[in-house]
């Protein structure tokens, strides 16, 4: 798709002045050009807009009725040149019958008018005294401006890669919403024509409303509402625009703003096609409610969209500050709830978990010991065994001590030096050769320790091996790839972080809260190499296969929208400026080329609970095949370069 499948749109809050259509017009045609100078190829004006909203009897007016279409066609004359789509509302008469009306127009033409459904019959909002319900037309066909166009509710606007639709005001307040049916029918992106007043809670629950809309019917949805200039006789109006996509809040105007406003973003409607390919059971409603859709032909502007509106974030995984204590409170609770689910139902009262005095086994150790005291199991019953080897570090050990001590589990202590030793000799392997049998063998040595001692105890080892781990293939296959219930599975580097220090100032005491704190400082490392000469980590894992926050930038949009590699760049270097391209680009390649070879170790990953929308569990979330290529992937990023 063209601009990577992104559709930029508008929500337009002009000033008004009650049955003023020339001036209202006027505003019209001025935000129509500032919109088309930023690039945008839909606008949404409110309801009503050429008129206002509050003309109440005057709506009765030849006068009135006859000006809105004078200043339509004034608009028309004006954009005739102009090839972004706009929508305006007007009062439209049609065989003795008055329908408030969307004009969706594009290059001097009416493409199609769309009536208003469902007329709110409450006292300050009483329409039917004025209007007649788009189901009683009489005709799908109206004469607007010379022209004869289709005129319904069942219309679709566009081309075959986007199509979007539109209802005004209270037809999106009602059980069974006309976009509902436009989205059941391929419209990607709803606009909303709406003339809304505000009452005290009423926008909170609007938003709600609007956000479960978007989501339900996996759209764009582009509500543009009334505001300074309408009457306030009775009402007040806020002018609210808002532009959402798929349940997420792209924009938002300035509610009692006296200035007009012009709301801008991007649809990514790509990603809307992708959700709905993956819900198999979206379209199914479309059998049980059939509508006869017409398809109007209105090719989107051709534009370059080169820097976005929208909020792209650089970290994915995580939301904003103000909500990420509750979200990591919610996976934390979600971590813990599994692995107590996992005890109560075998039985089991024990639990071994390996302490490197890292983020991921600390985190592993941190849910342990929360479900414990869940269970009203004894803490003691955990036992946490470091297992110092060739790369282990000072800084490291001692944080696994400290924490251990202060979170009061037991403590193990077994050196693997010994028996890695011995094992060099009986496979004959020169321990000074630091290849990948030096490393491994440490890591399932480790995993023997573990699982034997689980055995002893009758106990379950906890898995401590992370999302971006498991996608990067960052483990040894039989080593810690492998646990009896893995905490950590569905939870990325970024966000095992931000878990701990979320841990560590609001769930455990002073003294462990030092230790953590260091434990978040401390560079990530499999410490298989030996440290350095002053003792420090000498192995950086960052340093091998890349940053982890562009890592799980990657696994975020490939694994959760299906992108390709050229949207994902695009996307990151619009997000962040922390990385230059040629940097982004190798580490891209390095993570397609290690998520392709290295799935045999996620198809035979243990259990572990899902905590977001992006799992790589073989058994219910990523099906792939341990031996595809990835060379239609790379070739993509190789162009990227040239």
């Amino acid at each position: 798709m063209k601009n990577h499948g992104y559709v930029r749109v508008a929500a337009a809050v002009p000033n008004v002045k009650v049955a003023d259509c020339a001036y209202n017009a006027d505003h019209i045609l001025k935000m129509i050009q500032s919109a088309e100078s930023k690039g945008v190829q839909i606008v949404c004006f409110p309801e009503l807009s050429i008129t206002a909203y509050t003309c109440a009897d005057l709506f009765y007016q030849s006068t009135l009725l006859q000006s809105a279409q004078e200043e339509l066609l004034r608009i028309l004359k004006e954009t005739a040149q102009s090839s972004i789509i706009f929508m305006v509302g007007l009062p439209m008469v049609q065989n003795g019958r008055m329908f408030n009306v969307a004009a969706v127009c594009q290059a001097g033409r009416v493409l199609g008018v769309v009536p208003k459904m469902y007329l709110p019959n409450y006292n300050e909002f009483y329409e039917k005294r004025w209007f007649t319900s788009g189901k009683d037309i009489t005709s799908n066909t109206i004469k607007i401006c010379g022209q004869t166009v289709p005129f319904a509710s069942e219309l679709l606007f566009g081309d075959d890669e986007v199509k979007f639709a539109v209802e005004i005001c209270e037809d999106v307040w009602v059980p069974l919403a006309p976009s509902n049916f436009h989205a059941l029918n391929g419209a990607q992106i709803i606009f909303n024509l709406s003339t809304s007043n505000d009452l005290s809670g009423k926008n909170a629950y609007l938003q709600q409303m609007l956000q479960q809309q978007a989501s339900k019917c996996v759209t764009g949805y582009v509500y543009a509402s009334s505001g300074f200039g309408e009457s306030t006789t009775d009402l007040v109006f806020g002018g609210n625009g808002y532009i959402i996509e798929n349940g997420r809040f792209l924009a938002k105007s300035e509610r009692f703003s006296f200035d007009e406003q012009l709301i801008v973003s991007e649809i990514d409607v790509e990603s809307l096609n992708l959700d709905r390919l993956k819900n198999s059971g979206f379209y199914r409603g479309k059998t049980d409610l059939t509508k006869e859709y017409t398809m109007v032909e209105a090719p989107l502007a051709d534009i370059e969209l080169t820097k976005l509106y929208r909020p792209l974030s650089s970290h994915p995984f995580q939301v904003a500050d103000k909500d990420m204590d509750e979200r990591c409170k919610e996976i934390f609770s979600i971590q813990v709830g599994g692995l107590a689910t996992r005890l109560y139902h075998t039985g089991i009262k024990y639990a071994v978990v390996g302490i490197s005095g890292g983020l991921d086994s600390t985190l592993a150790l941190l849910v342990t010991v929360k479900t414990f005291d869940k269970l009203n199991i004894p803490r003691s019953n955990i036992y946490g065994i470091t297992m110092p080897g060739f790369g282990t570090t000072g800084r490291t050990y001692n944080n696994a001590i400290n924490m251990m001590k202060s979170l009061g589990v037991t403590i193990k202590e077994i050196s693997i030096k010994d028996a890695c030793v011995q094992h060099f000799k009986d496979i004959e392997h020169d321990p000074a050769n630091l290849d990948v049998v030096y490393e491994n063998s440490q890591a399932r040595e480790r995993t023997q320790i573990l699982m034997d001692y689980a055995n002893k105890m009758n106990g379950l080892v906890i898995g401590t091996g992370d999302l971006s781990e498991l996608a990067l293939g960052w483990c040894t296959y039989n080593g810690d790839q492998m646990s009896m219930y893995a905490v950590n599975t569905d939870v990325p580097k970024t966000l095992v972080r931000i878990l701990v220090k979320y841990v560590a100032l609001n769930q455990v005491d002073e003294a462990t809260k030092v230790t953590l704190m260091d434990v978040i400082d401390t560079p990530v490392s499999p410490e298989l190499l030996p440290a350095d000469k002053d003792g420090n980590i000498a192995q950086i894992t960052e340093d091998f296969v890349g940053p982890y926050e562009l890592h799980d930038y990657f696994i975020f949009y490939m694994l959760r929208y299906g992108y390709s590699p050229k949207k994902i760049f695009f996307m990151i270097m619009q997000a962040q400026n922390k990385y230059d391209k040629a940097t982004v680009l190798k580490w891209m390649k390095t993570f397609y080329r290690r998520f392709f070879i290295q799935q045999f170790k996620r198809s035979c990953m243990p259990d572990g609970p899902k905590v977001g929308s992006i799992a790589l569990s073989p058994r219910g979330d990523l099906r792939m095949p341990s031996d595809a290529s990835f060379n239609i992937w790379m070739k993509e990023i190789e162009e990227l370069g040239a």
